[in-house]
């Protein structure tokens, strides 16, 4: 178990800054692409049955409190599937995180940086992990729990900023392409949701272990709400963006909010405040790969891995020969990583481990009673 305790407001930040993330790159263009005009609706339904799932991870959780799913699964299969478990998830972080880095680094050098190279764009970010996990997780958390609101402002600012450029015809037929792809092929759409995957691992650090409920319903909540944001500001402003490849659609709304001649350039400003952003998503999950690594190799203290597990991330995020490879990576393939890990994986070991633990309290019951 870590030392370094979090509140719940940070617990529910370290939540909400993967969606940030993801949003900030391409992904309210990936749920337009799978469900068209129906993509509210659409979130409405996946966020419904969203609240279930987590009512029954909560629910599950009660019998495990103080623990993440690597130690739910070394009670579940031993220490060997314990390391299985562990590397799947390192997978899974490494993976995610280095590709959204590497989206993100060829928007920048696309917008600003067209003759940096994108070696020295992604290398500023490495050193920047570097630097910031040597400080204490809670110094992380603290820096994301102020720069989050910052970056939901800064989303509903280019919603009302937007204003004259909305058009709710935008959102006719109101069931897009069908019944079928609107509740049916759009359930895929749950993979926008990879926040809940940090869910697994919130527990021990909680400062109040028995508020974990409340993390999980508020983070899931307004996940909900933020990404119904987002979708509607590219949704009801640009229509040409669901035909068109566009690089970092909510960085291009916001290019067209005009305040007069004084006020120019504000989306310089926001790209400011997301690139912070970014930041502190990928130092979290540095951090959170680094503890998996330790629980299931018994290593002392993770840190001297620091530069080890960022120059992994460096080289995965230089693999894709190009951007087009690098967006497909995260827009079709991360959503599946999301739903196999994060969703069956994950709920299908607290279930078993739930039910081996009723089942050795009966036991014991019995063995009592005899």
């Amino acid at each position: 178990m870590t030392n370094s305790k979090i509140s719940v407001p940070e617990a529910i930040s370290i939540i909400l800054i993967v969606l940030a993330a993801h949003t900030l790159v391409s992904l309210p263009k990936s749920l337009l692409n799978i469900t068209g005009s129906a993509t509210i609706i659409n979130l409405l339904y996946v966020g419904i049955i969203l609240f279930f799932l987590i009512l029954l991870i909560v629910k599950l959780y009660k019998n495990f409190a103080g623990q993440d799913i690597i130690d739910i699964s070394n009670f579940l299969g031993g220490p060997i599937f314990q390391r299985i478990v562990g590397m799947l998830f390192i997978f899974y972080f490494i993976f995610s995180s280095s590709i959204l880095l590497r989206n993100f680094c060829e928007c920048l050098k696309t917008v600003y940086y067209p003759m940096t190279s994108l070696f020295f764009i992604l290398l500023t970010f490495i050193i920047a992990l570097c630097i910031s996990n040597g400080f204490s997780f809670s110094v992380t958390t603290k820096i994301n729990l102020i720069i989050l609101p910052i970056i939901f402002v800064s989303i509903l600012f280019i919603f009302f900023a937007n204003n004259q450029n909305l058009s709710f015809e935008n959102m006719t037929p109101i069931l897009g392409n069908g019944l079928f792809n609107t509740f049916v092929t759009g359930l895929g759409n749950l993979g926008a949701f990879g926040g809940i995957i940090f869910l697994y691992f919130i527990p021990p650090y909680l400062k109040e272990p028995k508020k974990f409920k409340k993390v999980a319903m508020i983070s899931v909540g307004l996940a909900i709400i933020y990404l119904i944001i987002c979708v509607a500001i590219i949704l009801l402003t640009f229509t040409f963006l669901l035909k068109v490849d566009e690089i970092m659609p909510l960085y291009s709304a916001a290019r067209y909010i005009e305040f007069g001649s004084f006020f120019q350039r504000l989306e310089s400003i926001l790209l400011l405040i997301w690139i912070i952003g970014m930041a502190c998503y990928f130092s979290i999950t540095l951090h959170i790969t680094m503890n998996i690594f330790k629980k299931i190799t018994n290593i002392r203290d993770s840190k001297p891995l620091i530069v080890s597990f960022a120059l992994l991330m460096l080289s995965i995020s230089l693999l894709p020969p190009n951007y087009a490879i690098s967006k497909y990576l995260e827009t079709t393939i991360y959503p599946y990583l999301v739903i196999g890990i994060g969703f069956i994986l994950s709920t299908s070991i607290l279930i078993l481990a739930y039910l081996k633990k009723r089942k050795s309290k009966e036991f014991i019951e019995n063995e009592t009673m005899d």
